[in-house]
């Protein structure tokens, strides 16, 4: 029995990490990706690999990556040992980007997107909680949290949760859309 690989993508601040975390508290057989990136681990956020740019160049040339990316100013990588999981019949979710979908869809064709998403006020607001980037950024965030998935191949099976009220309830939603007959957009 192979496991499933759901990519989590939305707008920076929509909650992805969290609503990730509690899936995996509430079914601990779930595992979550812990991606590599290009920053600092002392940024904050999300549990991740803080790398160099050289390192990261390094461990994609020897075939680390199942998936990496671009995206503001950094480079993102989903480690191959997430195929040694599917393998084994785990479920395996990993915080995507929304231009790396395409790609994620041709090297497992059985992807499933979750699109994050949640109203702008609460976007803002979080984003400005963390206190990672000016106002400025934050607008720059703001306007591009609407757009579309890009370049998503036909039938690639997509669920939107809404992350805009009550943790529990956006939980409840990914839970739900983790199990077999989930329904899709």
């Amino acid at each position: 029995m192979n496991g499933r690989l759901f990519a989590m993508v939305g707008p920076s601040g929509v909650g992805k990490d969290t609503l990730m975390q509690a899936a995996r508290a509430a079914r601990p057989g779930i595992v979550l990706a812990r991606r590599v990136i290009t920053r600092p681990p002392e940024a904050g956020g999300e549990e991740f690999e803080g790398v160099s740019e050289a390192d990261f160049a390094r461990r994609l040339a020897a075939g680390e990556f199942v998936l990496h990316w671009r995206a503001h100013g950094l480079r993102y990588g989903v480690p191959a040992t997430v195929r040694a999981d599917l393998a084994a019949g785990r479920d395996v979710l990993f915080n995507g980007s929304r231009a790396g979908l395409a790609e994620a869809a041709a090297a497992f064709p059985a992807l499933r997107v979750l699109l994050i998403t949640a109203r702008a006020e609460v976007l803002a607001a979080r984003l400005a909680a963390r206190g990672r980037e000016a106002a400025d950024q934050i607008a720059g965030r703001l306007a591009r949290s609407g757009l579309a998935l890009p370049g998503l191949p036909a039938g690639v099976p997509v669920q939107e949760i809404d992350n805009s009220g009550a943790l529990e309830v956006a939980v409840a939603a990914l839970l739900a859309a983790l199990q077999p007959d989930s329904g899709t957009r």
